[in-house]
């Protein structure tokens, strides 16, 4: 076996090593064995081989290593054990909650603001004391509200004009 073959075949392992790294918890030991194999097998095209030669494979694994590390990442959520290790998103399960589903109803509806937002706060909409995070600056106490979005149990608001609640009184609600 020649000395290329040789660092050619140091390389491979470490794209192995750092393609085991993710399956086998070794606290980065695989990583740091599969830079060393990597870095060897480059050393050794420089020495064994001429610098073209060098040169290319260093090139080759400047392409290489950044490829083989995004597909990996790539699979990594796709694969049983990385479904198992990552974290799902929480905001999904978190909005489906019966808590969450009555917030839902408040979206687009006024209230008014029983305390300062700075930039968090309370608001009461329809009589019901609501946690609220408002949008923009600071709200004052008192000041009218419109919900713009339920964001995973929380309640944005932004400041509105008072609406004008004169008209009910004079409304033809069965027209």
């Amino acid at each position: 076996m020649t000395p290329l073959t040789v660092a050619y075949l140091l390389i491979v392992l470490g794209l192995a090593m750092l393609a085991a790294e993710l399956f086998i918890p070794s606290g980065g030991m695989l990583f740091l064995a599969s830079s060393l194999c990597i870095l060897g097998g480059v050393v050794l095209t420089f020495i064994y081989g001429d610098t073209p030669t060098g040169m290319v494979t260093l090139l080759g694994v400047f392409v290489v290593v950044p490829a083989v590390a995004s597909v990996m990442l790539y699979l990594w959520p796709r694969m049983p054990m990385g479904r198992r290790l990552i974290l799902r998103d929480r905001d999904e399960a978190t909005a489906r909650l019966p808590v969450n589903l009555e917030l839902e109803g408040l979206r687009g509806r006024c209230g008014r603001a029983r305390s300062d937002l700075r930039p968090a706060g309370a608001a009461e909409f329809d009589g019901r004391r609501v946690d609220v995070l408002g949008e923009g600056p600071m709200v004052s106490a008192g000041s009218w509200l419109r919900c713009v979005d339920v964001r995973a149990g929380t309640v944005v608001v932004r400041q509105v004009d008072a609406p004008d609640l004169g008209d009910l009184e004079a409304a033809d609600f069965n027209a």
